[in-house]
């Protein structure tokens, strides 16, 4: 049995509104904290993360505005301390908020019980922060380990965004036990990380716009098969002129087609979480 296997899909056959699709959008706001989750405090590495909060994340949240694109922000807690204007924004334009960690820590490099504390730790204080106590998870690095899934059912959340095992959500399941945790599952397909990379030794990988044309067909499929189609950005990444121009077009995009769902995470999860078939063979 698995700590945190697969379970049965929870594929509506159809989305609220008898939407076709349905569309969410996520924004991790990482900026400073990738590198001093590191240990790294050079002031170059410290301003190519203070990018996201200067630049990006007002460019991004502006874009989604001009949309009327609802999205999940997920937060490292060091984010918010670092960056309180930018948190203010990202409420004041009405986007849930999800947690991200403490500082961006990768989980597997530490022990049951810190990966705990932390855990626990970071959802008190975002909720400190935010005055609404987080229902959902985005593991930093995407780094789910044998203990996650312990650790949101004892914080009682709704819902993961971390793992990659379906198209759709579907429950996640512990040591063959249901946990009623939906798995709102993510992609490095429909993530700007691994085309843009942010380290400086990193190396871009398509132009912008080959990006723009991968994605509206991850979108075109997922409307075709009455799907979901989830994006990850990042404020630090996405941000840039060229980069957030796609983000705008790919929005324009997905705004032209009828049927489209816009929905946050948790409203994701929730409604999913209400339709339950078999899952694939």
């Amino acid at each position: 049995m698995g700590e945190a296997n697969a379970g049965v899909r929870l594929a509506p056959e159809n989305w609220p509104g008898n939407a076709t699709v349905a569309v969410a959008i996520s924004v991790d706001v990482d900026n400073e904290t990738l590198p001093l989750s590191r240990g790294e405090t050079g002031p170059g590495l410290l301003a190519q993360g203070q990018y996201g909060a200067r630049v990006g994340l007002p460019r991004v949240l502006e874009t989604l505005r001009r949309h009327s694109a609802p999205a999940t922000f997920f937060y490292p807690v060091v984010s918010t301390m670092l960056d309180p204007a930018g948190l203010t924004a990202v409420r004041a334009d009405g986007h849930e908020i999800g947690l991200h960690g403490w500082i961006h820590e990768k989980c597997g490099e530490l022990t049951a019980k810190q990966e705990r504390e932390l855990a626990l730790h970071s959802a008190d204080a975002l909720e400190a922060a935010t005055g609404v106590r987080p229902v959902g998870l985005r593991t930093p690095y995407w780094d789910f380990t044998v203990h996650t899934l312990p650790i949101i059912r004892e914080l009682g959340l709704e819902y993961d965004s971390s793992l990659m095992a379906d198209d759709q959500p579907y429950e996640l399941v512990h040591r063959g036990e249901a946990t009623g945790v939906t798995e709102v599952p993510v992609s490095w397909i429909r993530d700007d990380a691994p085309y843009f990379p942010d380290d400086a030794l990193g190396k871009q990988v398509l132009a912008p716009r080959e990006v723009l044309r991968i994605w509206q067909d991850e979108f075109d499929a997922a409307h075709a098969e009455g799907g979901l189609f989830t994006l990850a950005l990042h404020p630090h990444i996405i941000g840039h002129r060229s980069r957030v121009k796609v983000l705008d077009e790919l929005l324009a995009h997905i705004a032209s087609h009828t049927g489209v769902w816009w929905a946050t995470h948790a409203e994701i999860a929730r409604h999913a979480a209400t339709h339950r078939t078999p899952p694939a063979k």
